[in-house]
């Protein structure tokens, strides 16, 4: 079946002239873009379809803006697919739903029946939300500072962008919390880049577990053919930032994964050295991804593979509302495609604040916290610092020493303050025109709870 989705691929890109093709690509990436976030809109997180083009399908990507709003999309509530026709030779672009995993989108070209072939995980989550706070959702609240309740509301119109939740945590348990008409705290959304940092917790509970080595060269199968130089590249060159791999551009928007359908092991894995591996930050989506694939090999690429994200981790600490989706052949899609709660994002931040301790039980190496804080050895030149898939912050930002973080597009923001047990979280739809100042909110918040 990975044969005809990549030759459907090839086919639907290269079958006509080289402008047409073009335009024909635009289009079926811009239909991509259209069915997975209706998809996984409307099937993880229940929110109305008119809301989701308002939100998700608004604000980014703007090279595919007018041909998502034309565009027709078809919602199969009873298959769970969403079909959007974009080029009356080609079927329409496909995604599909499935419990646990979300939604994935077939490559292009691919027929309707693929669908019945994406990988399945049919687990069942523990229901965790009567059991007490952090683990689940009872008694999780406690009383915050007065100071503290005018910002949370601040946030959903002076500190700019479009917020949909806010959340402080101090010691444990949450002093504020508030969300946007129509989300509460079992709504999940999208989290785009503060995902590369679950997928560090995840090859933490690997390396925790024996099954990785984040010094040694990561477990790439595509990269073992001998002399390829890519085999010497190490999970934490990966996870700094730091592989030397080409990219196109910085950010690597990874359309063709994201948008497209193709799978992590033909895009990312494919792409040649550029520049001495950790000699260089490049901030890269095929650096998270290749991490997501090291852990995936060294696990057996099977069921146990698929399991490993919920089995050792998330459901481990309460994370029951959140969504890693996948490419149609099983490879997490870590660097940007997981749906979660601003509650389930606080939980990743507290295990981060107990240096991954959970309930007594260490789920990270121990000093995992401390190597995702620490500088990478080549950064930034401009702005927060970078550890190992966390942006660091501290004084020159106005914020306590040792804050670090979980940066996502269009808003997604999660400060956590070792020195004050502090952990705050902000979710959004925010634009290039009006983003979030999530520094000026944290430094805000801080004060109030002096």
């Amino acid at each position: 079946m990975r044969a005809i989705f990549l030759a459907a691929t090839v086919v639907a890109t290269l079958a006509a002239p080289a402008h047409a093709a073009e335009d024909a690509h635009v289009r079926a990436l811009a239909a991509g873009y259209k069915a997975a976030f209706l998809c996984s809109g409307v099937f993880n997180a229940g929110r109305p379809e008119a809301e989701i083009s308002a939100d998700d399908l608004e604000g980014i990507y703007p090279d595919y803006q007018d041909l998502v709003r034309t565009l027709p999309a078809t919602v199969d509530r009873a298959a769970k697919t969403v079909s959007v026709s974009f080029d009356p030779k080609l079927p329409p672009r496909i995604a599909a739903w499935r419990p646990n995993l979300g939604c994935a989108q077939l490559p292009i070209g691919a027929p309707a029946s693929a669908a019945g072939a994406l990988p399945r995980l049919d687990l069942k989550a523990p229901d965790l939300r009567a059991r007490p706070w952090p683990h689940g959702d009872a008694d999780a609240t406690a009383p915050g500072p007065a100071a503290l309740e005018p910002l949370l509301a601040q946030a959903f119109d002076v500190y700019g962008g479009k917020t949909t939740a806010v959340l402080v945590i101090r010691d444990g348990r949450i002093i504020g919390e508030r969300y946007r008409p129509g989300y509460d705290l079992y709504t999940p959304q999208r989290t785009w880049s503060a995902a590369k940092s679950l997928t560090a917790a995840v090859v933490g509970r690997a390396v925790r577990l024996g099954k990785a080595k984040v010094d040694a060269p990561a477990d790439i199968p595509e990269w073992k053919t001998p002399g390829d130089p890519r085999a010497a590249i190490t999970l934490a060159q990966l996870m700094h930032m730091g592989s030397g791999l080409w990219t196109d551009g910085p950010g690597n928007r990874t359309d063709e994964v994201y948008l497209g359908g193709a799978l992590v092991t033909q895009w990312a894995t494919h792409m040649p050295i550029e520049a001495a591996p950790g000699t260089r930050f490049r901030y890269a989506n095929n650096d998270t991804l290749l991490a997501a694939r090291s852990v995936r090999a060294s696990l057996g690429d099977g069921q146990a593979a698929l399991a490993f994200p919920f089995r050792e981790l998330l459901w481990r600490i309460g994370m029951t509302h959140t969504t890693p989706e996948t490419d149609s052949a099983g490879n997490f899609i870590l660097s940007s495609q997981v749906w979660t709660t601003a509650r389930d994002l606080g939980r990743l931040g507290l295990l981060h604040l107990n240096d991954g301790v959970w309930n007594g039980e260490r789920l990270l190496p121990e000093g995992w916290s401390r190597f995702v804080a620490t500088p990478a050895p080549v950064q930034p030149d401009k702005g927060p610092g970078y550890g190992a898939f966390f942006w660091l912050y501290g004084p020159e930002q106005g914020l306590p020493a040792g804050t670090y973080g979980m940066n996502g597009n269009r808003g997604q923001y999660v400060f956590i303050v070792p020195s004050k047990k502090v952990v705050i979280v902000r979710r959004g739809f925010d634009s290039a025109a009006a983003r979030f100042d999530e520094q000026r909110f944290a430094r805000d918040v801080l004060k109030a709870l002096e």
